[in-house]
C-alpha cells in the first residue's frame, strides 16, 4: 500500500511539473506570438503629380510582405497561439481604372519559420509536405470594382473573390482585404483567410502534447511595386 501511494504521489508531482513548466514556459519563458499583420502605420501618402496614377501593373516584392498561419494550440492544457511566416512572396496585380482586374499572391512555405524548430519541422514534414506542395497561391477570379479611384493615402476595403490553393487542393474562397496606395511606387495589400483543414486535406497539426483546433488563417501582408 506504502509503494502504491509513493507511486500514485510520484504520478501527481510528474503532473504537477509538467503543466507548471509548461505554464511558466508560456506565460514567462516564451515569447508573446506575433500580432497580426496589418498594413503599416508610417506608411506615408504624397501628392501624386504629373502622369502619377494607381492604374497599371504591379508587383508583389519579398520587402515588406509577408504570409503565414495563426493556429491556437494546447500545450498540456495551456493555451497558446502559433504563428509562422514567410517573406518570400511574390505575385502581380493589375488595376484599370477603378477596377482590379487581375490579382495573383504566392507565399514559398518552405521557408515558414515560427518559434519553435520542432513545429517548423511538423509544419514543413507531415502537415504541409512542402516538398511536394511548396508553395500556397491565392488568385482572384471575379474583378474587384471600387465606386471611385482610390486617393493617395486612402485605406479601402473590399472583398475579393478568388482560389486559394494549399496542399495540392484548390478552394474558392472570399476574403477582406484592406488596401492603401502611397501616392507613388507602393500599393500595400493586408487580409486574413479562414482555413479548416480538412477543406485543403491537410492532416490535424496536433503532436505529442500539443493539440490544435481543426481551423486556422492564413495572414498576409503584400507590398506591390510599380512594374
Amino acid at each position: 500500500m506504502r509503494l502504491l501511494k509513493i507511486g500514485l504521489l510520484a504520478v501527481v508531482a510528474a503532473v504537477v511539473l509538467v503543466v507548471g513548466g509548461t505554464f511558466v514556459y508560456i506565460n514567462v519563458v516564451r515569447d508573446d506570438p506575433p500580432e497580426k499583420l496589418t498594413l503599416e502605420a508610417d506608411t506615408t501618402a504624397t501628392v501624386p503629380g504629373g502622369d502619377a496614377t494607381i492604374a497599371g501593373s504591379w508587383t508583389a516584392t519579398s520587402d515588406g510582405s509577408q504570409v503565414g498561419y495563426r493556429v491556437n494550440e494546447v500545450l498540456f492544457g495551456q493555451k497558446a497561439t502559433a504563428v509562422g511566416r514567410t517573406s518570400d512572396v511574390s505575385g502581380s496585380l493589375t488595376i484599370e481604372g477603378t477596377t482590379v482586374t487581375a490579382a495573383k499572391v504566392v507565399a514559398d512555405l518552405t521557408t515558414v519559420k515560427s518559434d519553435e524548430n520542432r513545429r517548423d519541422d511538423q509544419f514543413q514534414g507531415r502537415i504541409m509536405n512542402t516538398a511536394e506542395f511548396p508553395t500556397a497561391t491565392f488568385t482572384l477570379t471575379e474583378p474587384i470594382v471600387f465606386e471611385t479611384v482610390p486617393a493617395a493615402g486612402q485605406t479601402v476595403t473590399q472583398t475579393a473573390t478568388g482560389t486559394l490553393t494549399l496542399h495540392g487542393t484548390t478552394t474558392p474562397v472570399t476574403v477582406e482585404l484592406t488596401a492603401k496606395w502611397d501616392g507613388g511606387d507602393e500599393i500595400q495589400v493586408n487580409g486574413e483567410i479562414p482555413i479548416v483543414f480538412d477543406d485543403y486535406d491537410i492532416p490535424n497539426p496536433s503532436f505529442g502534447g500539443i493539440s490544435t483546433e481543426d481551423h486556422g488563417s492564413l495572414e498576409l501582408l503584400v507590398a506591390f511595386a510599380r512594374g
